[in-house]
């Protein structure tokens, strides 16, 4: 079975890459809507499927992986920064506290009818930040296109004091979560590249 990555994220194609599966990427077109009182974990999971079924409704034979990350700090999700200033925001928030990265993942294939969807959670604490340290991980200009305003993978490594449960999911892609949902229901065995 042919498989898609509805995702632009380079950080999802790298780690999907490293498990030398086949596949090809195709971007949804979908615009990121947050709806009143959902829960963060509803919300990944909705804009994965989401992301998901618009590049599947085009490619009916093939499966097609879609994925969404969130942080969250007490149920506030925080996206991604417009501009440095908001990113400065995000990170003195985050400082000395622990929150939450929700990865939501949809797997579809039309033809068959199949449909999963899943979530993982990773916690993340984030060290006590001096106004100097925020400053010059902004001027780094990692965090603008990252959830939450940090990039765990890069330089936000070092805001970080620890982690529980899975780092790839804090990148973007639980990986580990990834191919048992692969395994069980598509039988696609990622250590033999599918």
């Amino acid at each position: 079975m042919e498989i898609i990555l509805a995702s632009a994220s380079p950080r999802r194609k790298e780690i999907l890459q490293n498990t030398k599966l086949k596949f090809e990427i195709q971007k949804s077109d979908i615009e990121e809507v947050i709806l009143e009182n959902e829960s963060p974990e509803s919300m990944v999971v909705r804009l994965a499927y989401e992301k998901a079924y618009d590049v599947a409704q085009k490619n009916k034979d093939k499966l097609v992986i879609g994925a969404d990350t969130i942080v969250a700090l007490d149920n506030e999700v925080l996206g991604k920064p417009k501009d440095k200033e908001e990113a400065y925001q995000m990170i003195k928030k985050l400082s000395n506290k622990t929150h939450k990265v929700i990865t939501g993942i949809s797997l579809i294939n039309i033809s068959h009818g199949m449909v999963v969807n899943d979530y993982v959670i990773s916690l993340v604490t984030f060290k006590d930040l001096s106004e100097d340290s925020i400053k010059d991980y902004i001027n780094t200009n990692e965090s603008l296109d990252k959830a939450g305003a940090y990039g765990i993978q890069g330089y936000g490594a070092l805001l970080v004091d620890n982690i529980q449960g899975d780092y790839f999911n804090i990148v973007g892609l639980p990986i580990s979560k990834l191919s048992d949902l692969l395994k069980d229901h598509f039988d696609i065995n990622l250590f033999y590249g599918g």
